[in-house]
């Protein structure tokens, strides 16, 4: 089919086949009219995915999955709709654009978890100052607690207490003494603007 016979009859090197032949072959599954095929056209196609992504590797990576498409896709090649270079080359430029695209995407979305899980640098004397200055206020709004208070507050918050051992140790019904946390917390709280 391919092959001329010589006038002595023997085989000769096959004839020259145009590609739109070769791709109707290839779609046939004709693993030889497929190899010409990829011979004559993948120095252009691989030069067009080369100059979209700038990466020989990628390119190469790229242009091998162009072709496989085409293995696969050969029998949907439509030679009314144009040359089959064209074809490829279109086909070329799409699966490049959408690999450019993708790395382009991981790049943004590395560069987003990154920034949103960078490890930002403690700044221990600053943490100090801020709980230094945050001690002196509570300190002073404590000392404009009044006096029963200030001690049912300390003897809780500060003493690690429940409220029944502050009532026992201080001599007074449970009650009185959940009053006076409660009360004392909320001047507190008052005092140091914190929202409830």
């Amino acid at each position: 089919m391919w092959f001329e016979r010589s006038r002595s009859g023997n085989v000769a090197a096959p004839a020259a086949l145009t590609l739109e032949e070769l791709i109707a072959a290839a779609a046939r599954g004709d693993e030889q009219a497929f190899g010409e095929l990829y011979d004559q056209t993948s120095p252009r196609v691989y030069g067009m995915v080369l100059r979209v992504v700038r990466d020989p590797a990628q390119a190469a990576e790229v242009t091998q999955d162009i072709y496989l498409e085409v293995w696969r896709q050969s029998a949907r090649f439509d030679a009314g709709r144009g040359g089959v270079l064209p074809w490829l080359l279109m086909i070329a430029h799409r699966r490049a654009v959408d690999r450019v695209r993708s790395a382009q995407s991981s790049i943004a979305r590395d560069d987003k978890y990154a920034l949103l899980h960078e490890e930002r640098p403690y700044d221990s004397v600053s943490e100090q100052v801020q709980t230094s200055l945050d001690a002196q206020r509570v300190r002073k709004v404590l000392d404009d607690l009044t006096p029963a208070q200030r001690e049912a507050v300390t003897l809780a918050y500060f003493g690690g207490y429940t409220h029944t051992e502050v009532a026992q140790l201080l001599k007074v019904p449970l009650g009185t003494v959940k009053t006076r946390i409660r009360d004392g917390l909320i001047r507190m709280r008052d005092a140091l603007g914190v929202m409830a």
